[in-house]
């Protein structure tokens, strides 16, 4: 087995396209410079232009912008399996920064690489607009949640769609996941104070619905959480592969 058979983004895009051995072949080359990253030091800055795009393949990364006035708004979240910068490659400049969270594993991809590979396998660049559209799909999910769900109700989509999403790629199940963000990650992503998100976190723990405690989510009771934060997955469109 290739090292890109077993890599998260293969196990993301199998979701959406059952991959040949050719396409493979491919991502297996997307693989070729691997690249490590420390946590805490920006490994693509707000407004740089020249970028590569990076395929993350362990840890977690936050993608956020800064504002004129100091504060920081944490847009995402990348885990294991999802593209780093694809967009800015596309569009030249860098709208938004990524730090990594922890000490993380990446291969870095130039966009001479990425357009060949779309040039040579149709089907793989469609996989991975795919897996850009499911992005776009978060990202929109995430400012109805800002804009009209309370807290308690926006924490618990959040960390829903997270282990959904880590799932995807093997590393969460519907008890829970290994999470290395704090209450302060957490506070910039979804517009609250860290202050709030600790009031929050305990309440939904006191409810027997999820803990959140030395790095690792636990779904105390699944079904009652997803009615909640009324919780519908299909934005995500993990399903089962839908090109063969």
């Amino acid at each position: 087995m290739t090292s890109a058979e077993q890599s998260p983004l293969t196990r993301k895009l199998a979701a959406f396209v059952a991959l040949t051995e050719a396409e493979l072949a491919v991502l297996e080359r997307l693989h070729q410079r691997r690249r490590s990253f420390v946590a805490g030091r920006d490994m693509v800055h707000q407004g740089q232009s020249a970028q590569a795009a990076y395929i993350l393949s362990a840890g977690w990364v936050s993608s956020y912008k800064i504002q004129a006035d100091g504060t920081r708004q944490i847009v995402d979240f990348q885990i294991p399996g999802d593209f780093l910068g694809l967009r800015s490659v596309l569009l030249r400049t860098s709208d938004h920064s990524f730090e990594p969270i922890v000490d993380i594993e990446a291969a870095e991809v130039l966009t001479s690489d990425l357009l060949e590979a779309f040039a040579q396998m149709p089907r793989l660049a469609t996989a991975i607009l795919w897996a850009a559209s499911r992005d776009e799909a978060m990202v929109v999910e995430h400012l109805v949640g800002i804009g009209r769900r309370d807290a308690l109700a926006r924490m618990a989509h959040y960390l829903l769609e997270l282990g959904s999403r880590l799932a995807l790629v093997g590393l969460g199940r519907k008890d829970g996941f290994d999470c290395p963000l704090t209450q302060y990650h957490l506070a910039d992503a979804l517009g609250l104070s860290a202050i709030h998100v600790n009031r929050v976190l305990r309440q939904l723990r006191e409810a027997g619905l999820v803990t959140f405690r030395d790095g690792r989510v636990t779904f105390d009771d699944y079904g009652r959480l997803v009615g909640l934060a009324e919780f519908d997955p299909a934005y995500l469109d993990q399903s089962g592969p839908l090109l063969k």
